[in-house]
């Protein structure tokens, strides 16, 4: 993780890092900011990916979680059925359309907000995908 925080233009300690991923209300738990976690998902598309010809991307200084979502989807090369399987595996249902909806800008008349729910479930869907590939 150090490393990929590196790509993404930003050096972290281990202290730091440590403090990060801490679960919330237990001793020591810091929150990442947003433009922190930007230069980690920046730094994942680099590392999985490669990097562009211009360089590190400027990080975005506030995130919502359909840029989260849309990182993670570049970052994994994950394609819309991916997406939907690792929600199944969460029990969460979705179709194609829905999912479609959060991929758009956000001023675009079908535009659906990705809410904290949806996100969970996709972060645990892709938990139980790539831990289940891993055995």
């Amino acid at each position: 993780m150090l490393s990929i925080f590196k790509l993404g233009g930003h050096e972290v300690s281990k202290s730091e890092l440590t403090a990060w991923l801490t679960r919330e209300g237990e001793p020591g738990f810091v929150l990442c900011k947003d433009e922190k976690l930007a230069r980690f998902l920046n730094g994942l598309i680099i590392k999985n990916r490669g990097p562009k010809g211009d360089g590190t991307p400027q990080p975005e200084p506030v995130l919502n979680n359909n840029m989260v979502l849309r990182k993670l989807k570049i970052a994994l090369n994950l394609q819309a059925d991916d997406l939907l399987e690792m929600l199944k595996l969460n029990g969460f249902t979705l179709s194609k359309h829905e999912l479609s909806a959060l991929f758009r800008r956000a001023d675009h008349k079908n535009y659906r907000e990705c809410l904290d729910q949806l996100l969970r479930n996709v972060l645990d869907g892709m938990e139980k995908h790539y831990r289940k590939n891993q055995t």
